[in-house]
């Protein structure tokens, strides 16, 4: 049966597929099912996954036939170079990556007995592991650098192929903001008790200030953990956003950590 293939930006197609235990009448409907849809779209690789299997099985066209690789494992790899690739989830969008052009590999067959299979050629070598990306959370768009990235979303974009990525895929509005939001005021009204000895102040009301500084001192780290957190969370659910990524939370956290520190340091010694 041809199934719908899977296209960006879907994520249901980043998950961890589990091994495949049993190869009987359910397995045989699912290899069949990979090969239709392969026969359909005239495809030469194809992962369960992309037709909705969350399954550790790919079929390749090698030779004009139909090769089935179950639980497949790479053991070595050898000899890198850049592959020109492009895929279904990618609306064949051509993409330069790595590759490694041999590869030893084991994974069971369609009685499940297990095998090994040897690849010294670079067209094969660039279309087995495109494929087993899909079964291990992994599509060619991870391995790209955060630049690179985003002008490949932005090509496919504007083609018109897909639904408008900015919207389903990158938030404008991160709820993650809003530690940084809390943290920056803590931070601005840990300054303003800077000054207050220039005007006056009484020391109760200065033991007052000094009290606050040392619980924004503290909430201060709290929002750049719950930050930091929830940023990682966003930047797993929106892989291709650069706005979400590690560097630029390390930037913001640094940025008010370092705040933080100077800030309570002087309050110890004006306000404490």
């Amino acid at each position: 049966m041809v199934l719908p293939l899977k296209k960006y930006p879907d994520e249901s197609i980043n998950i961890n597929a589990g091994p495949v235990r049993s190869f009987k009448e359910s397995f045989k409907q699912m290899r069949e099912d990979i090969i239709d849809t392969m026969k359909e779209h005239n495809l030469d690789a194809l992962s369960a996954v992309e037709i909705g299997y969350p399954y550790q099985l790919m079929v390749l066209k090698i030779d004009g036939a139909y090769k089935v690789f179950a639980n497949p494992r790479v053991i070595t790899q050898k000899e890198p170079f850049i592959a020109k690739e492009k895929t279904p989830y990618l609306f064949n969008k051509e993409i330069e990556i790595q590759r490694y052009k041999e590869l030893s590999i084991v994974y069971d067959d369609e009685n499940g007995d297990m095998k090994n299979f040897k690849i010294d050629n670079e067209e094969l070598a660039s279309k087995f592991l495109r494929t087993l990306d899909y079964l291990f959370n992994t599509t060619i768009l991870d391995r790209l650098k955060p630049q690179q990235r985003d002008k490949v979303v932005a090509s496919i974009a504007e083609k018109g192929e897909m639904p408008s990525f900015l919207d389903s895929t990158c938030p404008t509005n991160s709820k993650k903001d809003y530690f940084i939001s809390v943290a920056d005021k803590l931070l601005f009204f840990m300054f303003i008790s800077l000054f207050l000895p220039l005007f006056g102040v009484s020391k109760e009301s200065l033991s007052g200030w000094w009290t606050y500084d040392k619980i924004a001192f503290g909430a201060v780290w709290l929002l750049l953990i719950g930050f930091f957190f929830y940023a990682q969370y966003e930047a797993k659910k929106y892989k291709q956003c650069t706005s979400c990524q590690i560097g630029n939370q390390i930037g913001f956290i640094v940025k008010r950590g370092l705040a933080n520190i100077v800030l309570f340091t002087a309050a110890y010694f004006i306000v404490g």
